[in-house]
């Protein structure tokens, strides 16, 4: 499982309209190949910027197969316009986790 990790800075003022979008944009991904899972969070002490995490099975399934369909580019037409600046988008694989209660 990779974990892809992105810091979303959206335009000030347009909070809830990336919100909106990103309500639509998420059926998009989530018919991906390898898709396991996403949570957009918002930051309480920085208005305007949220955090991405989304699961995948392997890593081409994010770099390859999602960004190379033509469904990301309905993402990119939903979303891309709200980011300023562009988000830095990293990968990051397990090493030690542990569940609540162990």
């Amino acid at each position: 499982m990779i974990t892809e990790h992105a810091l979303l800075t959206v335009r000030p003022g347009m909070e809830n309209d990336f919100e909106v979008a990103f309500s639509e944009a998420k059926s998009i991904i989530a018919s991906m190949e390898g898709f396991c899972g996403l949570t957009l969070s918002r930051c309480i002490e920085s208005a305007g910027t949220y955090l991405l995490l989304v699961e995948w099975a392997r890593l081409e399934d994010h770099t390859e197969g999602f960004r190379g369909s033509a469904a990301y580019q309905d993402w990119r037409k939903l979303l891309h316009h709200f980011y300023l600046p562009f988000p830095t988008v990293q990968h990051y694989e397990p090493v030690i986790t542990m569940p609540a209660g162990t």
